[in-house]
């Protein structure tokens, strides 16, 4: 594709230079990755400014650079190199509009179905991947543990790629003759554009609690950041909202879609009824006009029983029969990190990704309605450094509140001192029933080798994680294999 034909899909303030007639090879935002004749958008990022490195993108090749701070770099170097400088207002805006159109708006040939919410994203996608599958489609996914094409596995590093990616992805997906793509959807995607210009057929909202703080300073700033992707929606598009969220009607208030909810109200287009769960898996019902399904998943909670019911949605409003798509809901696989029970024995470790105030009291609630009493609950947790602050007192409470005992301990530091995290998520306990641990395995040690030999140990905040930050740098460590490590002594 020629850039005088691609520069049609941008809004530009002004372009100056040389418009090349040359077909181009790629659109980067990163200066590292850019070769020949592509186009590199500067975006001013939160810890480096892609204007910063224009020139680096000039001597590697690029025939056109998309900045929104146009005073940078003079008008007489991309005269002089040749290259086309496009003046936009927003730059990651740009980058959706032209990797869209490059990759030939991948999101019109496949059907795109968008999960958002605090929790139960990453569950919901795989209950609808393996029903979408169940009924013989090949399918797309992509979130947080990793994206896939098919079976194809491909390494994941944000829950929402960059624009630029994600429609290379999704065309990639389109390629390989996948009818759908399954897509987390996070707050930070749609405030910073990732996810502009992209066709959803479907958007399921699960849940929405206080998480995120750090970057959106308030809850409303968080709640309109999930409302955006159903302000985006069309008519020929549905929405699928948990009726029982108290902020459900506020996130499709705007919405042109058509609204379906699910939950346990009666008046939900599916309800839900009569969820049972242990540590085998849930059994749950759905009723929906006027017939009523039997559900069962190998996944534990009651929180999996709303995550199968939007996916549930999602396969009916699709046209599948029920029958498959109660298969599929049954076929789901063991999502990594989420609510995953380990051990053999009398001990049982579950490790979880809950990492929100709310989502761990769902865990732990859960946990003790399966022991009923009968056995004791210890949790061992942190809270991840450079994040959300104000969630750290809530979860201390929580955790020592519905644990016999809770060990903190580190999570994701990052550029945090670990130990004043700690301090933090004391403030909001007032039980004398926790241990501080700064070191993971040794927190995680210490829970598996004191506690009763028929306890219920719940580590969470990581889940599927198989590293730990600490000062920028990831060193390998997973829960579920230091949980497995100790106990087998």
């Amino acid at each position: 594709m020629q850039l005088t034909e691609l520069l049609n899909s941008v809004k530009a303030i002004s372009v100056v230079g040389e418009v090349q007639r040359q077909d181009v090879s790629g659109i980067f935002y990163d200066s590292r990755k850019v070769t020949a004749n592509s186009i590199f958008v500067a975006i001013a990022g939160f810890n480096t400014d892609g204007h910063n490195f224009i020139l680096d993108a000039l001597n590697k090749g690029a025939i056109a650079v998309v900045v929104e701070r146009n005073e940078l770099v003079p008008d007489e170097v991309f005269i002089h190199q040749k290259a086309a400088k496009i003046f936009v207002q927003n730059s990651r805006k740009a980058i959706a509009q032209l990797s869209s159109y490059f990759y030939k708006n991948p999101s019109k040939l496949l059907n795109v179905i968008g999960i958002t919410g605090t929790n139960g994203k990453t569950t919901t996608s795989y209950y609808i991947k393996t029903i979408l599958e169940e009924a013989g489609n090949k399918v797309g996914l992509i979130g947080t543990i990793a994206n896939y094409i098919g079976h194809e596995k491909i390494e994941s590093k944000l829950t929402t790629p960059e624009s630029s990616d994600l429609n290379e992805l999704l065309y990639k997906m389109y390629l390989e003759k996948c009818s759908y793509a399954v897509m987390e959807v996070s707050s930070h995607s749609l405030v910073l554009n990732r996810v502009e210009n992209i066709n959803f057929s479907q958007a399921v909202f699960t849940n929405i609690t206080s998480d995120h703080l750090d970057f959106h300073h308030t809850f409303e700033n968080y709640l309109q950041a999930k409302k955006i992707l159903f302000d985006s929606l069309t008519e020929e598009s549905f929405s699928i909202v948990n009726k029982d969220d108290f902020h459900h009607k506020d996130i499709v208030a705007a919405s042109q879609s058509k609204i379906i909810t699910y939950g346990s109200s009666v008046h939900s287009d599916f309800t839900i009824k009569d969820v049972v769960f242990d540590l085998s898996g849930t059994r749950f019902k759905i009723s929906h006009n006027s017939n009523e399904y039997i559900v069962t998943t190998s996944l534990i909670g009651e929180f999996n029983a709303y995550n199968a019911s939007a996916a549930f949605a999602v396969g009916i409003l699709s046209g599948l029969n029920p029958e498959v798509v109660i298969s599929g809901i049954k076929n789901t696989p063991q999502v990594p990190g989420r609510f995953e029970v380990i051990g053999e024995g009398k001990k049982k470790i579950i490790v979880d990704y809950s990492h929100t105030a709310d989502s761990l009291e769902k865990t732990l609630l859960a946990i003790k309605k399966i022991v009923n009493n009968q056995t004791a609950v210890y949790t061992v947790f942190g809270c991840g450094g450079n994040r959300d602050k104000l969630k750290r007192p809530i979860m201390g409470r929580v955790a020592s509140e519905l644990s016999k005992k809770c060990f903190i301990t580190s999570d994701n530091p990052r550029f945090e001192d670990p130990l004043s995290i700690i301090d933090e998520i004391k403030t909001g306990i007032e039980n004398n029933n926790y241990e501080t641990i700064e070191n993971r395995e040794d927190a995680i040690k210490k829970a598996i080798e004191s506690t009763e030999p028929n306890a219920v140990i719940l580590i969470a905040g990581k889940g599927h994680e198989n590293y730990q930050e600490i000062k920028g740098v990831r060193n390998h460590f997973s829960d579920k294999e230091i949980a497995l490590k100790y106990l087998a002594k």
